[in-house]
């Protein structure tokens, strides 16, 4: 065993012993406990299992490997995901506390005075969050996969099992505080390697700071700024310009970044966290300290995402391009480069014959034509370079210390695993309070239900095991369509419920229905095209997108999707008659802003 295994297997043993210790100690034993910790969670330790609940391994592992090879067109993902949130904490979450209840088709059932509208919006929260699970098993299973030793199926079954522990066992009430430890977790895993890598670079500790300090390869000042010095090395291999590059279009990008946000927004797992505090100023409290948790991070991405492509480029690229010893000699490629060729989530084929590795982009014509000319390229090489590994591979880069390395692996794991046990407690709820509670069995015992609940985790535990090792099509590779069905659907229903008083259940009904299935039409029309594989973007400037609706993507598709549900349910409530009074009263009164009130139903 090496000593990189060695330190991965204590570090990550040592973490998994924490989360089974906590969910003993947390144990649910009613279901305020299964379902909203008792409503008596701190704002500030709230705000931190938010955080964690909100960092998925799409934050932690695959949001700065999309900036660095996304450039400045990866900045959707930063500020959609982050203006979402802060929607949510202006717009939504103390609005829903003070209505006070466990789930978020609950209210939506109980606001539209509607059965149908509560099993619509149960329909709609297990699309967004099974689809969402996917990806936060894919991440267990490549994490365990590359630096446990084991089988992808064996990663995603042990992640099964950690996440059945603390789920099952405590429900909100355990997940809350495994995933504050979670947090202290991921985010020393993220921050840690940068400021390694950072010092490395620019020799500047802050790496928020260092995206700007001068380049400094071998402690040799280059005299550019480490930005300025990508944007050289990747313009002379071909790439466009890092801190100009765009996703597409100016408007797929204001569509994609207004879909994340509003997607955001929508996500029941986030939602729910708000419905574990004691009163709606804590909510407020606790959103504002999430933002902060959540900042640290954010506010890291782009350093991370920036020096782990230099990193790369550097590795490859030994010297000037185009000279005899300017590629990297393939056989005398690093470690780390042998280790994720075995995960097949990096290949290279020689395609020229000379046993150097050619990393270009030969998607431009005339780049490819002069390489070809000059040098006798014939194609880029790195034909495969998934950007999910730049996070996990950065410190191996870096030839940072074993234990950094092991610790960014227990990061990514307690990312991937901290959303996606707030996406089972979401689909188990949804299917034990909303649909057995609230439609089928409206008598059944608080134990029964407890049970119920517990059941359903493990079913929904199940199933997500069962879609990480078997993806279906339309979600492989990303969880951006979980933002657009969460978009479409969830996001109008709350707030008209909050803002419109005279929205009724009809209107309610045929919006969701329609936005989430103008969404799902759209996303199944161009399925398997909207995905990010490797390192190329599949953009209409590929040729991919010649049917797009104005050039808009799929996975930016749940902003159209979320107009339509505003149309359709305002013009349909125009035909079908208002409220009830006491809805309508209902409504003004959630609306009022008296922020230290106790919420008004559990």
């Amino acid at each position: 065993m090496t000593a990189l295994e060695i330190w991965t297997y204590s570090i990550v043993g040592v973490t998994f012993a924490l989360y089974i210790g906590i969910a003993i100690w947390s144990r649910a034993k009613t279901t305020g406990d299964f379902y909203v910790a008792g409503g008596g969670v701190n704002p500030v330790a709230n705000g931190m299992a938010t955080a964690a609940d909100w960092m998925s391994a799409a934050s932690f592992i695959s949001m700065a490997g999309m900036i660095a090879f996304g450039g400045y067109g990866g900045s959707v993902f930063l500020m959609g995901w982050t203006g979402g949130y802060v929607l949510l904490a202006l717009l939504l979450a103390p609005y829903l506390r003070k209505f006070g209840k466990f789930t978020v088709p609950e209210f939506i059932g109980d606001r539209y005075y509607s059965q149908t509208a509560r099993v619509v919006a149960v329909i709609c929260l297990i699309l967004a969050s099974v689809t969402y699970v996917i990806g936060q098993m894919t991440g267990i299973g490549v994490a365990f996969g590359r630096f446990l030793g084991v089988s992808y199926e064996m990663g995603i079954l042990s992640g099964m099992g950690i996440v059945a522990i603390y789920a099952i066992m405590g429900g909100m009430k355990g997940i809350t505080y495994t995933q504050i430890a979670q947090y202290v977790v991921l985010i020393f895993a993220y921050t840690i390697p940068a400021i390694f890598i950072s010092l490395n670079l620019t020799g500047n500790p802050l790496p928020q700071l260092g995206l700007g300090s001068e380049y400094a390869r071998d402690g040799v000042a280059s005299g550019l700024s480490l930005l300025a010095k990508l944007d050289q090395v990747v313009t002379d291999l071909g790439f466009k310009e890092y801190t100009t590059q765009v996703m597409g279009s100016s408007l797929n990008m204001f569509v994609y970044t207004m879909s994340l946000m509003i997607g955001t927004a929508g996500l029941p797992h986030v939602i729910i966290r708000f419905f574990t505090v004691p009163k709606v100023r804590d909510a407020r409290y606790s959103a504002g300290w999430a933002l902060v948790f959540i900042a640290i991070l954010y506010t890291t991405a782009p350093a991370v995402g920036a020096m782990a492509r230099l990193n790369l480029m550097d590795t490859i690229q030994v010297g000037p391009v185009g000279s005899v010893e300017g590629n990297l000699v393939y056989d005398e490629r690093p470690e780390w480069f042998k280790r994720w060729e075995a995960t097949g989530l990096l290949k290279w084929e020689d395609k020229n014959a000379d046993g150097r590795i050619q990393y270009y982009n030969d998607a431009n014509a005339d780049f490819a034509a002069k390489a070809e000319q000059s040098w006798g390229w014939k194609g880029n090489e790195m034909v495969t370079v998934n950007n999910d590994i730049m996070v996990l591979a950065n410190p191996e880069i870096a030839q940072l210390p074993d234990w950094v390395i092991a610790l960014v692996v227990a990061g990514g794991l307690a990312a991937a695993l901290s959303t996606a046990a707030g996406l089972l407690l979401a689909i188990s709820s949804s299917i034990s309070h909303d649909l057995l509670k609230g439609v089928f069995m409206p008598k059944i015992s608080e134990k029964n239900e407890l049970m119920a609940g517990r059941l359903s985790m493990i079913a929904a535990i199940i199933l997500a095991g069962y879609l990480g090792m078997n993806p279906p099509g339309f979600a492989a590779g990303t969880v951006a369509i979980a933002f657009g069905l969460a978009a479409s659907s969830i996001f109008p229903a709350l707030m008209l419920g909050i803002f419109a008083k005279r929205m009724n259940n009809a209107g309610a009904v045929a919006g969701m229905i329609a936005g989430v299935g103008v969404t799902l039409l759209y996303v199944f029309q161009h399925k398997g095209i909207f995905f990010i594989k490797g390192t190329e973007f599949l953009m209409p400037e590929l040729g991919l997108g010649a049917n797009w609706f104005f050039g808009i993507t799929p996975e930016a598709f749940g902003a159209v999707g979320a107009l339509a549900n505003f149309i359709v349910a305002i013009v349909v409530s125009k035909f079908a008659a208002p409220p009830p009074e006491h809805i309508q009263h209902l409504v003004e009164d959630v609306r009022i802003p008296r922020g230290a009130g106790s919420a008004t139903g559990h």
